[in-house]
């Protein structure tokens, strides 16, 4: 499994023994989040998610960080197969000042299945000095491995 981490994006990749689309479906099924999340914190979706997501998609999440909260997300890049990325804010009001990180997935075929790459990018988040943090950095590079772990599980066994 390889990681690099620069001061605005970190990102985790490892190589899954699955097709490409089998990888693509279940992450670009909101309401399967929760289901390979490696930090813990997603609850569950919340009604009306979609289970195949779409350039310019909307979903909220149910989250919890020692107290319960919601995000609101748009797919913001979207290549079948190959891509998905959504950016996140904190839902309603606090929204404006609240969020704006990327969460993305990208999906290479490679021998033996599938490079896949998952990033999160605080360019455009509005808490990006306060995120650049390095232990935060840390802290979510443990939880991607643990994301594309649960990934690999579930596309590698029988019942993706």
């Amino acid at each position: 499994m390889a990681q690099s981490s620069q001061h605005t994006v970190v990102s985790v990749d490892r190589v899954i023994s699955a097709p490409a689309a089998t990888l693509f479906a279940v992450v670009a099924d909101a309401t399967r989040h929760p289901e390979i999340d490696g930090s813990g914190q997603l609850v569950k979706a919340k009604p009306g998610a979609a289970h195949q997501l779409k350039m310019g998609s909307t979903f909220g999440m149910s989250m919890k960080m020692g107290v319960p909260y919601s995000m609101s997300n748009t797919v913001v890049e979207f290549e079948q197969d190959r891509r998905i990325a959504w950016r996140t804010v904190q839902a309603g009001p606090l929204g404006r000042f609240l969020g704006g990180r990327i969460w993305r997935y990208e999906f290479e075929p490679v021998d033996g299945g599938t490079k896949v790459t998952e990033s999160w990018d605080i360019n455009q988040d509005k808490q990006a000095f306060f995120l650049k943090h390095h232990k935060i950095g840390q802290q979510t590079t443990t939880s991607m491995s643990k994301t594309l772990d649960r990934l690999a599980q579930i596309t590698e066994s029988a019942g993706a």
